[in-house]
Parts: C-alpha cells; structure tokens; sequence
C-alpha cells in the first residue's frame, strides 16, 4: 500500500477559528502544509476535511502517520532515520 510522504517530522501549531471548514492533506505532498493545496490528484489519498469546533492552537500532524488526524500523536517520534 502507498504510503504518504513525510512532509516533515515536527507537528505544526495551527491556530483553528471556531466554525471555520479546513482540509487537512493527508498525501503529505502539500506545499502548503498541514493544509491541502490539490497535489494529491492522481493518488489515492485524499484530503481530511473538518470543521473546528472552537478556537484554539492544536498541533497538527505533518509526518502524516497519525492516529488521530490531523492532530499529532507523536508518531513522528517513531519514524525511522533516514
């Protein structure tokens, strides 16, 4: 199974706005990181669109191996060296 690219192995602080509609990228291609900027055309992957239900900083996962997209769950602590 294709695995997403890393897009980078630290978690992004994002500060959500209550109400508003994101779409998280989950093919880890993105320039625009964490956020979908259309790369994954032609994949499988597609992006995690959500809305949020308050404001606030999270932590948004960019190694795109989490448990809990789009939030991190540390799992860029598990990668192995490149």
């Amino acid at each position: 199974m294709e695995q997403p690219h890393i897009a980078a192995r630290t978690p992004a602080p994002i500060q959500l706005e209550s109400g508003k509609r994101y779409a998280f990228c989950t093919c880890g291609q993105s320039a625009n990181q964490p956020f979908c900027d259309g790369k994954h055309k032609g994949t499988r992957f597609v992006p995690l669109v959500f809305t949020a239900e308050k404001s606030e900083e999270v932590w948004m996962c960019r190694c795109k191996r989490t448990g809990t997209a789009p939030r991190c769950d540390g799992s860029h602590n598990k990668l192995p060296n490149e």
